[in-house]
């Protein structure tokens, strides 16, 4: 069994060591996660064990421990208290203790040091004669900074009692024997003015330490209030995926429009969103047509068509029609209910880089301690002053920060993935972030991940004196009744160029080989090789045309009337338009790219050159997808997956990292380490980036911590001392740790100012529709080719072959105008330079 719990008292690593010890002890315990960030912990156990058990266990470790808020019925989220509001509430009691703690440290700080700052201090404080009324001053002023920030010795001592101390033990106990010198002295101070002893009030009304403890008190709350508000902004992406979640939503029951929380609506409830409306929960359109912006889920910035039957998500904004939706997924099954959880486990697990931190954290604050008591025994003995002695002791036990310990991962993690949420990817486990930036291949599924996962027409080639509309009119009406996957990209590319359908007679299809019908009284062939073979059609010097397809990747479909071939046209698979910019990408990070392919190695090999990849793996069967990921592995590659489909959840979790297309079947997901919900292979380089810019920030800051604590507790314990240098104040101690800290925090922020080396701007949405009927300024550049020495059908198919053979370029060559149209981002010299190759000439280019 999985549960999660809230955490309370826990105010740094070793406090969160201690809570996982404590846990771990139980019988049946398999897994435990503390998220010292969150005040959370997920705990994973099986066997007759409780949660009353477990949370027994935390309240005897000394922190309190209770299972979340049960969501109410349909809740999206329903904690008891948003974990954002929470930090705000800790934010204004911080402020009120910090802005208290000042008013009372000014004067003590300007009483205790005027004397050696040569500041203006009123006439009864001097001289040995005013000593007690000095030392009692400095004392009520002290005491109302201890009560304001007496959490720390209730805490401190607490978990000190338990055995389990953690910093603010080591802030309690450093503090309060500066406190009890402090008092000691004020005695001393009385008996010296009692037996007149001058001397001896002189000495100790210069050694109070009054000025240390509020300043130690007051400094620590300063430092824990800027890491708080620092901490704040590292949950900012959770907080806006919250604030996403509509608060009403208006169904249709009994035919009656009603406006109800959003918790209420049920899976199978129609749903009405207005323009302007956010979309409430996951359904499926049943009536109206809109233009829907899902920008602030999949960071995709082109809102997407939508219409009857089409998929619709939560938090999506409805831009122009009426929508009438069927409710599919509701409460914490919507995609963002989804998404809040998967974001918010990610940021609460532990990479493996951070249990080094662990194991330090766990003994930090014992050992620290144990420094601390030697130190102030060695001076005691060396000097003989017990001032010398508790200096030292008091800054060794300060200026220690396991905090810096246990922020440089969580906080990092918590940064990364939040800023990976914005750019639609979704990392399930800080361990799956870990290890993406140590692979050092990537294996691509081609189908649905690399191409677009459907087939779409890419060439219309009319013979003869058939127009390009007639041969589409022809095609279209041919293979609508067909419900063929080839022939419905036949069917989609004529309705997209509005060309009209004719009534077919007499249809039949024949398997494997295409389909046969009457149009107004002409018999039509439509189909592969095999139909034209059999019906005893000779293509003469088309054929090239179809063999130059073929080279490409293509199908060619051929059409024939009364015997005559009348035209052809080429269906493919359509490379995405990031997917090459995406391979390049990563391969300028140095990793080595590989596409495995249930296709022929024809077709597998022209996708392969078309995006510049050298390792293309063709006829691999679903089930053989994981053998060649472990066939790699035993090679002593890291592997990381991308793919889409059922067949590749194997595969997925056989690879040290998965990344499934968030468009992709539900078990390919789960089976995955990282989502990327726009389906855009460009983000799987991104991905790898913020991978290593993580890991890296984790590494900067597990540096500093350690550097700090190695270099500052020997300052603190008077090493340079030893040889003529200074000694460490208690008050400078606590500033550093405070310092500390808030550097840990800060360096994990500059994670939000991380930037994509790829924008991807997909040339179809996920609406079906093409970018260029979204918005007109994306339309691809075309450009019209005259060309001068073809004179047959063999030397349009070698010019239609050397202009589609160029990147990212798709072409039209028309023998009778002598003429072609090349569509894509190139060059006219790169137009120019291909068909001379070819053996032809450009006469011009519009």
């Amino acid at each position: 069994m999985k549960q999660k719990f809230n955490v309370t008292g826990m105010t740094c690593s070793a406090c969160s060591a201690h809570v996982d010890k404590a846990v771990r002890k139980l019988d049946g315990v398999c897994e435990v996660n503390v998220n010292l960030l969150g005040g959370s912990m997920t705990v994973d156990w099986d066997g007759a064990l409780t949660p009353d058990q477990i949370v027994s266990a935390v309240e005897k470790a000394g922190y309190g421990a209770s299972l979340p808020a049960a969501p109410g019925e349909g809740t999206a989220q329903a904690p008891a208290k948003p974990a954002a509001d929470a930090m705000e509430d800790d934010l204004k009691n911080m402020r009120a203790r910090l802005i208290s703690s000042f008013v009372f440290l000014i004067p003590l700080f300007y009483l205790s040091m005027g004397h050696m700052m040569g500041w203006p201090i009123p006439r009864f404080f001097h001289g040995a004669e005013n000593a007690m009324i000095y030392a009692l001053t400095l004392f009520l002023l002290t005491v109302p900074i201890l009560v304001i920030n007496q959490k720390y010795y209730r805490v401190g001592f607490k978990t000190l009692f338990h055995l389990s101390p953690n910093m603010d033990s080591l802030i309690a106990v450093g503090s309060a024997a500066a406190v009890v010198y402090g008092v000691a002295a004020l005695y001393c101070i009385g008996w010296g003015l009692g037996h007149g002893d001058m001397a001896l009030v002189e000495h100790y009304s210069m050694d109070l330490y009054f000025e240390s403890a509020g300043m130690i008190l007051t400094l620590i709350t300063l430092g824990k209030y800027l890491e708080t508000r620092s901490k704040g902004k590292t949950g900012q992406a959770i907080a806006r995926l919250m604030d996403l979640t509509p608060k009403t939503a208006t169904v249709i029951r009994n035919g009656t429009e009603a406006e109800v929380p959003v918790e209420q609506v049920q899976a199978g409830d129609l749903v009405l969103v207005r323009p302007g409306g956010s979309v409430p929960v996951d359904g499926v359109v049943v009536e109206g047509a809109s233009s829907v912006d899902e920008s602030a889920l999949t960071g995709e910035s082109i809102p997407v068509d939508k219409g009857p039957g089409d998929t619709v998500i939560s938090a999506s904004i409805n831009k122009s029609g009426v929508l009438t939706l069927r409710a599919t997924r509701v409460g914490q099954d919507t995609t963002l209910a989804q998404m809040i959880r998967l974001v918010d486990e990610a940021a609460s697990s532990k990479a493996p880089i951070a249990k080094l931190a662990d194991r330090v954290a766990g003994v930090f604050v014992p050992v620290v301690m144990a420094i601390a008591l030697i130190t102030a025994v060695i001076w005691m003995i060396a000097t003989g002053s017990i001032e010398r002695a508790l200096t030292s002791g008091v800054a060794v036990l300060v200026i220690s920060c396991p905090c810096a310990l246990g922020l440089a991962t969580p906080v990092a993690i918590m940064v990364g993935t939040g800023k990976g949420a914005e750019h639609g990817i979704l990392v399930k486990s800080a361990e799956g972030l870990e290890h993406l930036r140590s692979v050092t291949t990537v294996v691509l599924d081609k189908t649905g991940t690399v191409t677009e996962g459907k087939p779409k027409v890419t060439d219309v080639y009319p013979l003869g004196k058939t127009t390009a509309e007639e041969l589409l009119c022809v095609a279209a009406s041919l293979e609508k009744p067909s419900e063929h996957p080839l022939g419905g990209a036949v069917v989609e590319e004529a309705e997209r160029r509005n060309i009209p359908l004719a009534p077919v007679t007499g249809f039949e299809a024949v398997h494997g080989k295409g389909v046969r019908g009457s149009i107004q009284g002409a018999a039509y062939l439509a189909g592969n090789a095999a139909m034209l073979a059999d019906a005893k059609v000779e293509l003469g010097q088309d054929a090239m045309i179809a063999d130059g397809l073929a080279e490409q990747g293509k199908t060619p479909l051929f059409f024939v009337e009364d015997g005559r071939p009348i035209g052809i046209i080429a269906v493919a698979d359509t490379v995405k338009e990031t997917s090459r910019a995406a391979i390049e990408g990563f391969q300028k990070l140095g990793l080595k790219v590989v596409m495995l392919t249930g296709d022929n190695r024809r077709t597998a090999e022209a996708i392969g050159r078309e995006l510049g990849l050298t390792d293309v793996v063709s006829e691999v069967l679903p089930a053989d997808k994981e053998r060649q990921i472990a066939a790699l592995q035993e090679k002593g590659e890291k592997v990381a997956m991308v793919g889409d489909g059922i067949n590749d959840a194997p595969a997925l979790a056989r690879a040290d990292v998965g990344l499934a297309i968030g468009a992709g079947a539900d078990v390919a997901i789960e089976s995955a380490d990282i989502v990327l919900m726009k389906s855009d292979l460009a983000d799987a380089v991104t991905a790898v980036e913020l991978s290593r810019a993580t890991i890296r920030n984790v590494k900067q800051n597990l540096f500093w911590a350690f550097f700090y604590n190695a270099v500052c507790i020997p300052v603190a314990a008077g090493v340079l001392a030893i040889w003529g240098g200074p000694q460490l104040s208690p008050m400078i101690a606590g500033a550093a740790m405070s310092f500390s800290s808030v550097c840990v925090v800060t360096n994990a922020l500059r994670l939000r100012f991380f930037k994509p080396s790829i924008q991807s701007h997909p040339e179809v949405n996920s609406g079906g529709k093409p970018a260029a009927e979204v918005k007109g300024e994306q339309k691809a550049m075309e450009k019209k080719v005259v060309i001068e020495g073809m004179m047959c059908q063999n030397c349009r198919a070698h010019v239609d072959k050397a202009l589609n053979g160029i990147p990212g370029v798709s072409a039209t060559v028309d023998l009778d105008s002598k003429t072609a149209v090349v569509t894509g981002d190139v060059t006219d010299e790169a137009i120019r330079a291909a068909v001379e190759e070819a053996g032809y000439k450009v006469a011009s280019i519009q």
